[in-house]
């Protein structure tokens, strides 16, 4: 009789082991989900709503799990082992729950400007400005720009890509440019800016409204702004007011609420940093230097422009602005020279191909989502377009290629696939590939 009341302990304890584990399941779930809200600008009603009923159901969880405790600390002969479970269960509960209530907050203080909605469009494609953009033929469309202090982002509605004549593999959802814009100025001063706007306004057009932040991205890396300039900060919307250019700010010290613009910032200061950091130039060849990054950063591919197996081509930002990718002028490689042999020139051009090696090496890890063990994106699939990795291109060259063959392993997972490109088929792992997404 004690062996099976001792077997049926030992069942019971099992599964309730087993019940634990998925309350534990649903607390990680749900800190995916509040990691996933704190990248957001903004939260839309459907995300505040979700959010409230996720709140409730983990609030219960607690509840769930103390009962699931108590059962176990009377089973189990290791008691302390259960305590410790019950103190990291309940410290972790505490914290998410301060988050997530902390999120509520702040959607209830500062609306979103253009939080991502429920079927994977944005909002902020009809809360951003209004502009001229010109298509290939010459011929002007209303489109829609924000703008920051160092990066633009555009959005464009699908009727301004059926007038560009542009092709869009899922024409049903938004199509964010992501349009990049580099101005150089030479002071941290209220007049300094507004000449940087200036020549932004005579390249790209009059915005009806800039996004922007408080200031304390204006510089980079640095963690003070001057008085100097933050106090400048508040007279530039009134010297604009004439000119019906509506200023909005984020809140300070709240990169995170400008979203997609401030996301453009961030791809692209890591390397202007380590590229330019120790690069003495002049005016000049400052200039030249940006302008040939700029043109990197808008020539990187966003989505495909078709179906079609054997069409390699793909939609990027260059596209919006002169109606066709972006090319350069073929040079040597000096990259790989010693740069103390080098002239004026030459040096401004093997800066642009250090950038350009370092971009487009880490632009495919930056399209591929990391999402560990707990969530699936799906296969790739045979045609699909990919983005390869090679170091060996060209600057503005951008390797593309389409699935033809997939080598599946012994567990039935892909990790390896045959890529047609123009040079030919090569066989890359998944690692050094990347599918484009279909909505951008």
């Amino acid at each position: 009789m004690a062996n099976n009341s001792d077997k049926i302990d030992n069942s019971e304890l099992k599964l309730l082991i087993k019940k634990r584990g998925s309350c534990k399941a649903q607390l990680t779930q749900f800190e995916t989900f509040l990691s996933r809200l704190d990248g957001c600008d903004g939260l839309s009603e459907l995300l505040k709503t979700e959010l409230g009923i996720r709140i409730k159901k983990i609030e219960l969880l607690q509840s769930d799990f103390d009962k699931l405790l108590c059962e176990i600390e009377l089973l189990s002969d290791n008691v302390d082992e259960a305590y410790a479970d019950r103190d990291q269960f309940e410290s972790k509960l505490f914290r998410l729950l301060s988050v997530a209530h902390g999120l509520l907050a702040a959607a209830a203080r500062y609306p979103a400007a253009g939080a991502p909605g429920g079927d994977g469009t944005s909002d902020a494609a009809e809360e951003c400005p209004l502009v001229k953009v010109a298509d290939k033929h010459g011929s002007l469309h209303t489109a829609r720009l924000l703008l920051d202090n160092g990066s633009t982002s555009n959005f464009v509605t699908e009727s301004l890509c059926e007038k560009l004549d542009l092709k869009r593999y899922n024409a049903s959802s938004t199509v964010s440019v992501k349009a990049v814009h580099i101005e150089l100025v030479s002071s941290l001063t209220k007049e300094a800016y507004l000449a940087a706007l200036n020549r932004f306004m005579a390249r790209r057009g009059r915005p009806q409204t800039i996004y922007s932040d408080h200031g304390s991205n204006f510089i980079g890396g640095f963690n003070e702004l001057s008085d100097l300039f933050r106090n400048s900060l508040s007279d530039i919307p009134t010297i604009l007011s004439h000119d019906e250019i509506d200023f909005k700010f984020i809140p300070p010290y709240s990169p995170h609420f400008g979203g997609i613009w401030e996301a453009a910032v961030k791809s692209v200061k890591h390397h202007l940093r380590r590229v330019l950091a120790l690069a003495h130039l002049t005016y000049e060849e400052m200039i030249t230097c940006l302008n040939q990054i700029e043109a990197i950063l808008n020539s990187r591919p966003l989505t495909p422009l078709s179906s079609d197996p054997s069409d390699l081509s793909f939609l990027s930002p260059s596209h919006f602005l002169i109606g066709r990718p972006f090319t350069s002028v073929p040079y040597p490689q000096v990259s790989d020279c010693n740069v103390h042999r080098l002239d004026r020139f030459q040096r401004i051009e093997f800066l642009r191909q250090h950038f350009w090696k370092r971009y487009c090496a880490e632009y495919v890890t930056l399209l591929q989502q990391k999402t560990k063990w707990l969530t699936s994106t799906g296969h790739l699939q045979v045609g699909s377009l990919v983005l390869v990795k090679d170091k060996t291109q060209p600057p503005l060259m951008w390797l593309m290629g389409r699935i033809v063959q997939l080598h599946p392993g012994k567990d039935g997972v892909s990790r390896v696939a045959d890529i047609e490109t123009k040079r030919g088929i090569i066989q890359r792992a998944y690692n050094n590939i990347c599918p484009l997404p279909l909505d951008c």
